[in-house]
This record gives C-alpha cells, sequence and structure tokens, in this order.
C-alpha cells in the first residue's frame, strides 16, 4: 500500500508535458501591398506606377480581400493600357475572368470622373490658348471607343468653349452628320465657331473621302451665316489627325 502511495504521488508530482508552441499562420505574399502601392502613389504620384499598378488601386475599392495584381496584369493584356480599360465598355471589361459587374462599374466612375476633370480645364477657355488640353480631353472621351461618335465643340466670339456635345453615334466606321442640324445647334447657342471631332475605332485617324467631304458641306452651310469651321480632328488609338493641319480647311 505504501509503495502505492508513494507511486500516486511521484505520479501526481511529474510535470505536466509542455505544450507544442503553434505555429502562426504565414502571411499571404500580397500582405501590406495595398498600403506601399497606395504610399508610393502619395509620395512619388502617377509617373511612379506602371499601368497594371494604377488599376490596382482602382480594383483595391472593387475587390476588398484579395490578390489582384495578376488580374490588373490581365486587364493591361487585353486592353493594352490603363486608359484602354478604363474606356473599354463594361461588356468588354467582363470578357476577362475575375471582372465582376462591380469592377466594371468602379472602372465607369473613374472614367466619368476623369472626363469631367478634363472637361473642366478646357470650358470657357480659349482653345487656340489650351489646345493640348483640348485635344487630351477628346482622346480621353474618345480614343477607346468601340464605335464612331461625333461631337461638336461650340465657341463664342472670344473662342471659349461654350458647349461640348455628341451630336451623332454611329456603327464601327459610320456616322450619319446632317451638316442643317450642326448649323441650326450653332445659332441656337449663339456660337460663332465650331470644332468638328470625331473618332475612328479602327485607331487609324487618317480622313477618308466621306470625312472630307462631310466637312465640305458643314462648312459651306456655316459659311453665309458667319459661323466659322475652326477644325476637324479625327481621333485615333494614340495620335490624331487635324484638317486645318493637313490643309484640309
Amino acid at each position: 500500500m505504501a509503495e502505492s502511495a508513494d507511486t500516486a504521488a511521484s505520479a501526481s508530482s511529474d510535470p505536466e508535458p509542455e505544450e507544442t508552441p503553434k505555429t502562426k499562420p504565414k502571411a499571404p505574399h500580397h500582405a501590406g501591398h495595398r498600403q506601399r502601392l497606395r504610399d508610393r502613389f502619395m509620395r512619388a504620384g502617377p509617373e511612379a506606377l506602371a499601368d497594371y499598378e494604377l488599376l490596382e488601386l482602382i480594383l483595391f475599392r472593387a475587390v476588398p480581400r484579395r490578390d489582384i495584381k495578376p488580374l490588373a496584369k490581365d486587364l493591361i493584356e487585353k486592353f493594352g493600357s490603363a486608359g484602354a480599360a478604363l474606356g473599354a465598355a463594361p461588356a468588354r471589361l467582363m470578357e476577362v475572368p475575375g471582372v465582376s459587374q462591380a469592377i466594371a462599374v468602379e472602372f465607369k466612375i473613374v472614367q466619368a470622373a476623369s472626363l469631367a476633370l478634363s472637361q473642366a480645364a478646357i470650358m470657357d477657355k480659349p482653345v487656340i490658348s489650351s489646345w493640348s488640353a483640348l485635344l487630351n480631353y477628346c482622346k480621353a472621351a474618345m480614343a477607346y471607343n468601340t464605335t464612331e461618335q461625333f461631337r461638336i465643340l461650340f465657341l463664342d466670339n472670344k473662342n471659349r468653349l461654350i458647349a461640348d456635345e455628341v451630336q451623332q453615334t454611329g456603327t464601327i466606321d459610320h456616322t450619319p452628320v446632317y451638316p442643317r442640324e450642326v448649323v441650326k445647334r450653332a445659332l441656337e447657342l449663339a456660337a460663332t465657331a465650331i470644332i468638328l471631332v470625331h473618332n475612328h475605332p479602327s485607331g487609324d485617324p487618317t480622313p477618308s473621302s466621306a470625312d472630307i467631304e462631310m466637312t465640305k458641306l458643314i462648312a459651306e452651310t456655316a459659311r453665309p451665316l458667319k459661323i466659322r469651321l475652326h477644325d476637324h480632328l479625327i481621333i485615333g488609338k494614340g495620335n490624331h489627325a487635324s484638317f486645318k493641319s493637313l490643309g484640309l480647311i
């Protein structure tokens, strides 16, 4: 009995086995990436970021938790640039695996905000002194459209932009334009000059014979009413053509 008691006492006094420390789960490889990217953007500006990184910053808002760098790179591979991705139609964006409707909406919001800022930079200002800003706005608004769009910029007697209106939207290679409607709208706005702008979805801004003929008709219709046609711009992907520079006006 004594031996049994001693054995029990000995057993009870033995130290408990030490617990094996639990291994902390490894943080995902993209942990902290979002904040680092935001910090770099704020510190060095957008020029310090690659196109796919700019898309990442936008994707962060639509995708709260996930490594979205591969998706951003897939978007650049499909569309070629951040600008082209932002300008793409929602249906085309959602052709990329992983792009949800929420992501497409976020892209359209950013595009709309960008266009509003670009337009604000040229409204009520002489177009001659803000020509590069005007071109940047037109390219942002139209360069990546998949169908032709015809817009008119209406100017006052000091060549200040007073209105920017899309008159017609057409097919992939044609937009119907009616010279009388162009002039009628200019008279309604008391505009004394206009600039015609349309895009070529093919990306090549070279004027077609139809473009040249249509421009001549509008100029001839406007001239007797003392409305001057300053220029006709054709917007392509990354470049543009000016009828005035080409000697066509």
